[in-house]
């Protein structure tokens, strides 16, 4: 039976190939190259890695080892002016659980973009559907570009994440600022008087699967009041309104607001945040209520020799509010940077995290990161 089975697969497999080559030859060679073209035309691939060296103390215990912080590889696709698609793999190793030390890989966004035509004041709008960017921490990554050093002060204190299902939207107001700023500066969010972006999400983050049937509100204003003159100078609001993501839905809500002043020289800005839970939904008391948060973060960054070499620092401070008492997180982050090949670095950094009003040990690192882009 196993040997007439055997046969069958043969005799079928030896049929089959003879029908694709014959369907092969009735194809006209032009007509294949052009459709691999079609495919390849619009078609970008792109990867941005995080490596570093580190020692220091966490949780009382030291470390020091080389290693891979993160890494993304995205491939995107245009398929007319209006129509695209991203997918962006998000790489990092495994610290927990069985596969401790593994490398693993999940996905950071993978969405449909349209964009619309212009209307009036209203341009290079766009909608993103999918797993999508959300609001806040795209925009301020691409004014403290340190990534590579480590997540920004609203994410590093766990109140929300760079991504989520859900959509998107996005807007420039009047057109572009000008071009020489752009250059020298930052072409990012280009809007000659600011931009708008808003979304609603499942409330997670792209990390975790929905707890519960809540969805998030979260948007950003940002407003460049005085473009001729202070074309770097950005007013910024910014906020959430939503449930925590666990199956109880603890509040999450938030207000906060931004001041940024980007020059070819130097960069200065900063955060005040106010708000009461937060995105993982366990920033709850002993009865399950949401407690409120608030903190301030200051970040700055002097440049030389044509912006090839900075030295940048942040501090940042942040206060849970539980009944009867209070417990603070105060972070200081000093660093020097080598820049070259436009947008890749070498950083020397030293991060101390002190916890002055509680039993935590203190946490200190002590860093040589590098960040490749290609």
């Amino acid at each position: 039976m196993k040997k007439i089975f055997h046969i069958v697969t043969i005799i079928s497999i030896v049929l089959f190939s003879r029908t694709i080559s014959a369907q092969t030859n009735d194809i006209d060679e032009d007509d294949i190259k052009t459709a691999i073209n079609s495919f390849f035309n619009g078609l970008t691939f792109s990867g941005q890695y995080f490596l570093a060296y580190q020692t220091g103390k966490s949780s009382g215990n030291s470390f020091n080892e080389f290693l891979l912080k993160r890494g993304y590889v995205t491939l995107g696709k245009k398929f007319s002016n209006n129509v695209s698609a991203r997918i962006t793999q998000d790489i990092s190793v495994d610290r927990d659980g069985d596969g401790k030390g593994d490398i693993e890989i999940r996905l950071k966004y993978g969405y449909i973009k349209y964009k619309f035509d212009d209307i009036t004041f209203f341009t290079n709008s766009f909608v993103e559907f999918g797993l999508v960017h959300r609001p806040w921490l795209d925009f301020e990554q691409k004014i403290n570009i340190y990534r590579v050093q480590g997540s920004m002060f609203l994410e590093r204190n766990d109140i929300l994440s760079s991504a989520d299902y859900g959509l998107f939207v996005s807007t420039l107001f009047g057109g572009e600022i000008n071009q020489e700023y752009q250059d020298e500066v930052n072409s990012s969010y280009p809007g000659k008087y600011g931009s708008l972006s808003f979304g609603i999400y499942n409330g997670g983050g792209y990390h975790a699967i929905e707890e519960n049937q809540n969805k998030l509100l979260e948007y950003r204003l940002s407003l460049r009041p005085i473009p001729e003159l202070f074309p770097g100078l950005q007013l910024s609001y910014f906020g959430a309104f939503g449930k925590g993501n666990t199956s109880f839905s603890p509040d999450f809500n938030f207000k906060a607001g931004y001041v940024s002043m980007e020059h070819k020289f130097f960069i200065l800005a900063g955060t005040y945040y106010n708000g009461t839970g937060n995105e993982p939904g366990d920033a709850v008391d002993l009865a399950g209520e949401a407690y409120k948060q608030n903190g301030y973060s200051i970040f700055g960054e002097a440049k030389f020799f044509e912006g090839s070499f900075s030295l940048f620092g942040r501090y940042d401070f942040f206060r849970h509010n539980l009944t009867g008492w209070n417990f603070d997180s105060k972070r200081i982050i000093a660093g020097a940077a080598y820049h070259f090949l436009k947008n890749n670095k070498i950083i020397l950094d030293y991060d101390t995290n002190k916890l002055p009003n509680t039993v935590a040990s203190d946490n200190s690192v002590f860093e040589v990161a590098i960040e490749l882009r290609y």
